[in-house]
């Protein structure tokens, strides 16, 4: 067991801010006690957490099908699908669609809800960083800021795979967070003690603390979760803010060509206050 002293030198020190994209504990969404309340969370359809809520799923999958002109049979690759919510509409639709994610328990509930639902969808449990298909899909989408997260070098490897997995004209859809998203919910610094939670089956405390990184557009949210038997473990959730120009500009950078730009993925114009730019893209 880790002596009260040298927990307390370990927690002054994780005070500090971390280099931009520093890593944390490197399972996460596959985590088998995780999973479950991401899962639950994906699920949840009276909050905004790991998806968004079903009537904005249902507006998001309604108003890209019209602004896309998808029609019966287009293939549509779904990165980081979860456990299907926007894959299983699509389908309905009579798409031919494939779903991606980094979680097991998520595939597995994806792929049993389409078996239950005699919905035909190619489900694979895959890193997307890890994505070789190759001109494949008309549409590739990465919804609800799955973009953010990634540090540089992931989000190239990643723009470099969705260039190569989409036929000649293919569309990317993505959505990225602006600064007014954290301005709106703002930095933590808070702890709580439990019996069991989110990150832990057992008793647990956990350190809640933001930073931020204004000259980057870059925020952090920590979590420092320490257990009964004095184990620590670091979650950190990075995110990469974006701006019209700065989004524009990486994207150009690897082959894509802005579309439309919009305040979200249902259609609403962008405006200064927006929290989220929507973007339809086509490789060059």
């Amino acid at each position: 067991m880790a002596q009260i002293g040298e927990i307390i030198s370990q927690l002054i020190g994780l005070q500090q801010k971390p280099a931009p994209f520093t890593s944390g504990e490197p399972l996460f969404w596959d985590d088998p006690h995780i999973s479950v309340h991401l899962l639950e969370a994906h699920l949840n359809p009276d909050i905004d957490a790991a998806s968004r809520n079903p009537e904005t799923i249902d507006r998001s999958v309604k108003w890209l099908i019209e602004n896309l002109a998808l029609k019966a049979g287009d293939s549509v690759l779904d990165l980081g699908c979860g456990p299907g919510l926007y894959t299983s509409r699509f389908a309905r639709a009579g798409l031919q669609v494939t779903g991606v994610d980094y979680s097991h328990r998520s595939i597995e509930y994806a792929t049993k809800f389409a078996a239950e639902n005699n919905l035909n969808i190619a489900y694979r449990y895959q890193n997307y960083l890890e994505l070789n298909d190759k001109n494949r899909y008309d549409v590739v989408l990465l919804i609800y800021g799955d973009f953010c997260p990634l540090n540089p070098e992931q989000r190239t490897t990643l723009l470099n795979n969705v260039y190569r997995a989409l036929k000649p004209n293919g569309k990317f859809v993505l959505d990225v967070s602006t600064r007014e998203h954290r301005k709106k919910h703002g930095n933590k610094n808070r702890w709580q003690a439990l019996e069991s939670g989110f990150w832990k089956p057992g008793p647990h405390l956990v350190l809640e603390e933001g930073f931020d990184y204004p000259e980057q557009s870059i925020w952090l949210d920590q979590y420092t979760v320490i257990e009964a038997n004095g184990k620590m473990s670091v979650y950190r959730n990075w995110f990469q803010d974006y701006t019209p120009e700065t989004i524009t500009n990486e994207l150009a950078q690897n082959g894509f060509v802005v579309e439309s730009l919009w305040g979200d993925l249902t259609g609403t114009f962008f405006t200064q206050e927006s929290e989220w730019i929507g973007l339809v893209t086509y490789k060059k």
